[in-house]
């Protein structure tokens, strides 16, 4: 049987399409807003899967917009009550739901002491919504799975969008375009090998850099969620201070290493935990040869995250079927959290 998270995984690119059809006036509207009274800093406010997608986001519209980005914590905002001084910037909160209390309050505060709030939320007529400014729909439809595939893929690729017109950045709106085609091929990927590596797997680090670190969060979530591994995030820049004292001989290694300024690091480091005895999977385009696993070529290097998360998606709903647990029902937890 077909899990959900498989199904809703493979229907991303449905998502991205309808986007394609649909956004491009909303997002248009909102660069424009954004030349014209354009901010110092951004914020951002999100948790889980969505602020994984929230530092794609941060890392593209800081290289692409020289824009600092921060990421909010709520707390702050919420039982804090700190006086923050945010008017004239920017806040971007990312939800599926568009529910949870802290996150609409957050947004709503921050509005009310003069930030520009948009949100994006996959959930129609949220709290959420109503409580910012500007709202992109991300247009994924109904996700039953609890583990988020499409709403994620989705709200990367809406925010590739919204900062290529931030940017009026013809390339990569051009690449955009091309992005459900990528990522139909991203699924056919074969990544058989990681799920034979990883069947019996209890642990584990996953290894990013750049926008390619917030596949690697993400990636350590799904592993946690659907397989019950205790996987780890990091980036290759930081695993060579506290964390390389874990590994050890056949310790499990994922390193994400797409195109990019990033790569060649990527790629010393899987071979450097290689000659310590470590398994290594390393997930990389086709001209890398030491790769185990094949990550599919965007249009545009920004967009090879997007593909490379869709390819770990199809092998993750396939590995938690292969270690016997349902990839959509994981143990304790619900589609909607609420925290206040």
């Amino acid at each position: 049987m077909t899990s959900k998270m498989l199904e809703e995984a493979l229907s991303s690119l449905e998502a991205v399409q309808a986007q394609l059809q649909q956004l491009d006036p909303q997002m248009i509207e909102i660069a424009g807003r954004l030349r014209r009274q354009p901010p110092q800093v951004a914020m951002t406010v999100a948790r889980g899967s969505s602020d994984h997608a929230a530092s794609y986001f941060a890392y593209l519209t800081m290289q692409q917009l020289g824009i600092p980005v921060a990421s909010l914590p709520m707390s702050v905002v919420t039982m804090q009550q700190a006086p923050l001084k945010v008017s004239g910037q920017v806040a971007f909160a990312f939800s599926q739901s568009g529910q949870s209390p802290d996150l609409v309050n957050s947004l709503r505060l921050l509005r009310k002491r003069g930030a520009l709030s948009i949100s994006m939320v996959n959930a129609a007529d949220s709290p959420l919504e109503a409580a910012c400014e500007f709202s992109l729909p991300l247009l994924a439809g109904t996700e039953s799975s609890v583990a988020a595939t499409k709403s994620f893929i989705a709200t990367l690729s809406a925010s590739a969008r919204l900062i290529a017109h931030w940017k009026e950045d013809v390339e990569l709106l051009e690449a955009g375009l091309a992005l459900p085609e990528g990522l139909r091929d991203a699924a056919k990927q074969d990544w058989s090998v990681a799920i034979e590596a990883l069947r019996d797997c209890q642990r584990l680090m996953v290894i990013g850099r750049g926008a390619g670190f917030a596949i690697a969060q993400e990636a350590a979530l799904k592993f946690k969620e659907t397989s019950a591994i205790q996987a780890e995030a990091f980036s290759s820049a930081e695993v060579r201070h506290g964390p390389m004292a874990l590994i050890g001989e056949q310790y499990p290694l994922l390193v994400f290493a797409p195109r990019g300024a990033e790569q060649a690091g990527l790629l010393s480091l899987a071979a450097d935990m290689r000659q310590r005895g470590a398994r290594v999977l390393l997930a990389a385009p086709d001209d890398v040869s030491e790769r185990d696993l094949t990550l599919t070529r965007a249009e545009h290097p920004a967009l090879d995250p997007i593909l490379a998360i869709q390819s770990f998606y199809v092998m993750a709903a396939g590995l938690a079927v292969a270690r016997g647990m349902d990839p959509d029902q994981p143990r304790h937890l619900s589609k909607v959290t609420r925290t206040h």
